[in-house]
């Protein structure tokens, strides 16, 4: 009898173990191409990248509490650089994603070889683009996840990078209002994970022209905090005018400092009758007078309100309050919010202290005209149901500020850094 003849196994052979490694299950999900190479199909690619964010999801508690209580994380030694082949990963601020540990290079970066290079914002954003590929930014992220940020811009001055801005919040944040805010403090009830409010400190022309703009097609709401005496003028912002005072011939008796920089930090920590006092001998002994600086009107806070900006008190001429007597302290807001209330016809909600800011004085007086809001500028997270509702922590963004420094800054990584540097850690 003719001996039949066993035609080849096609099943594929079954892989020997490696030790210390996990072995995959075989792939049932691949078609051979014309050239004969097996490709993953996309159902397959995309069950295997939910497993890798679902594993991503499941930190454990007591690894990231650990790692955000601990400064050392933060050493630009233990901070990755962007990877090469980080141009196709997508890292978002929220919620935990995949993590390719193995392409950060752990050891090439140095903050100070690069702060020596840049300044500024160019500075910033280069810090932005080695720490949103640091280890501990998926962390960050999942922390930021059940944390409220609120942003604290003041104008837009780059809109195509403000539409960047707002489109990733748009896709990966929760953008709430003021209303919701508000809500949520007087329900008792945390807001939604991944909660934004977008705020606007100064309300210069550019939160009309190009802010409102674009917050409107995409359907975000925002807050803008007025300076109620530039309302329906031409004058400059005072800083603004006292830098252009000083580089055109201006002197005052108070202000002997050597560079242009030193300017407004010198006028910010003096007392506020010493402030405007040096603002008064610049202005006389100036030899040009500042630009004009158009200004909102009363109209333009009725049309930013219509279009879903709420109006809100930055008080009457922005002074440092910590500096200022009771006196002032109490005739800044209440100034400030009579006017509001008789432009807007009805009185404001919430209040941005200005340089960013507590004072207990004007906390005090906040209460007592019916404040339910008021907001800082700390450079912080906060929490999803404000504990303190008069003092708001918030993220000082820039229409200009890069979107990888953006994923830090909303993430907590790029703040908590700075802290750690100012606290000389480094």
């Amino acid at each position: 009898m003719p001996q039949t003849q066993s035609t080849p196994s096609t099943s594929p052979a079954r892989a020997r173990p490696v030790p210390g490694v996990r072995a995959l299950p075989p792939s049932t999900g691949c078609a051979s191409d014309h050239h004969g190479a097996g490709r993953p199909r996309p159902a397959v690619e995309a069950k295997r990248f939910e497993s890798t964010r679902l594993d991503a999801k499941r930190l454990d508690a007591k690894r990231l509490d650990a790692t955000l209580l601990d400064p050392r994380q933060l050493d630009p030694r233990h901070l990755g650089t962007r990877p090469a082949n980080a141009g196709n990963v997508d890292v978002g601020y929220v919620g935990a994603g995949p993590v390719d540990a193995g392409n950060v290079d752990a050891g090439n970066v140095n903050a100070r070889s690069i702060d020596a290079m840049r300044t500024g914002t160019e500075q910033q954003d280069a810090r932005g683009e080695w720490l949103r590929f640091a280890p501990v930014q998926p962390l960050f992220r999942a922390r930021a996840a059940q944390r409220l940020a609120v942003l604290a811009y003041h104008g837009v001055t780059d809109h195509r990078s403000f539409g960047a801005q707002l489109d990733r919040l748009r896709r990966l944040a929760t953008p709430v209002s003021l209303e919701a805010v508000l809500q949520a403090v007087t329900e008792r009830r945390p807001l939604p994970p991944r909660s934004v409010l977008v705020t606007f400190d100064d309300a210069d022309r550019s939160v009309l022209t190009h802010a409102l703009p674009a917050l409107d097609a995409r359907g975000i709401p925002a807050t803008a905090f007025v300076i109620s005496e530039l309302i329906g003028t031409e004058r400059p912002f005072w800083w603004h005018e006292a830098d252009f005072l000083a580089r055109h011939g201006g002197r005052a008796r108070s202000l002997d400092c050597g560079h242009p920089s030193q300017l407004l930090p010198r006028l910010k920590a003096m007392p506020d009758p010493d402030r405007r006092r040096s603002l008064h001998e610049l202005r006389v002994s100036a030899d040009r007078r500042p630009p004009r600086q158009e200004q909102l009107t009363p109209a333009d806070l009725l049309a930013l309100r219509d279009g879903g900006v709420a109006i809100g008190n930055h008080t009457q001429g922005h002074p440092c309050l910590g500096r200022c007597d009771d006196a002032t302290v109490r005739t800044e807001i209440t100034g400030a919010h009579e006017a509001l209330t008789h432009w807007l016809g009805e009185p404001p909600i919430a209040f941005a202290y200005p340089d960013g800011g507590h004072d207990p004085r004007a906390e005090t007086v906040l209460q007592e005209l019916g404040y339910r809001l008021g907001f800082l500028s700390d450079h912080r997270l906060g929490p999803r149901l404000p504990t303190h509702p008069l003092q708001i922590s918030r993220l000082q963004v820039d229409s200009t500020t890069s979107t990888r420094r953006f994923d830090t800054i909303l993430s907590g990584l790029e703040p908590a850094y700075r802290r750690w540097r100012r606290q000389g850690v480094a």
